[in-house]
């Protein structure tokens, strides 16, 4: 879900906002999360210990896929969104394609949690065996550096997260939501994503 800092309850982003998500990696890296790019010509990526997503301009050309070579080195796997297929060059491998689905809050409710902890760098371990058991995408050893992450724990376990990962300019994405099996149906994600949006609102 991706959470527009400048739109609150009620309002409706306008289209010309909403197509900085058409290329969310590439808006991100060069934008409010610069500090996590690695770039070559066009091509931009964050660390692999932070994201798999690489990125290029919308429509990208032959140049731009140089460029990306250049950067990642060959034998390297990326995630590359907001291009068509057609245009990855033949000296490329595709492992595999699909689309996404981006929610878009125009009103979600939000509320802080008092239940809720802030995760940091203690927490990696944690984190990536939640990741691993629920499968919720990709998530490296500094992905919670991207932005805040929430968690819910229980007798001392860490058993629902939900944080910031992709921020394009105007927008934060609200990612890594998942529950340990044995908690599921007790409503911990819905309480941490709208935890995680009161914070990114509060923050303006």
């Amino acid at each position: 879900m991706t959470i527009p800092s400048d739109v609150r309850p009620g309002a409706t982003a306008d289209a010309a906002a909403e197509r900085v998500l058409d290329n969310a990696p590439y808006a991100s890296l060069s934008g409010p999360h610069h500090r996590f790019a690695e770039r070559h010509g066009t091509a931009l990526r964050y660390h692999p210990d932070v994201s798999v997503f690489a990125a290029l301009p919308s429509a990208a050309g032959p140049a731009d896929w140089a460029d990306m070579a250049a950067l990642v080195g060959p034998g390297a796997t990326i995630a590359v969104s907001g291009q068509d297929v057609s245009s990855v060059p033949d000296t490329w491998g595709v492992l595999e394609t699909g689309q996404g689905v981006q929610l878009v809050d125009d009103g979600l409710v939000t509320a802080p949690d008092e239940e809720a902890v802030r995760l940091g760098a203690a927490d990696v371990d944690e984190m990536l065996a939640l990741v691993a058991l629920t499968k919720p995408g990709p998530f490296a050893v500094r992905t919670v550096e991207l932005g805040t992450y929430l968690g819910i724990r229980r007798g001392g376990a860490l058993v629902a997260m939900a944080g910031e990962r992709l921020h394009p300019p105007g927008w934060t994405e609200i990612s890594a939501v998942c529950t340990h099996p044995d908690h599921r149906g007790q409503g911990l994600a819905t309480r941490l994503v709208r935890a995680v949006g009161h914070g990114i609102r509060e923050r303006g």
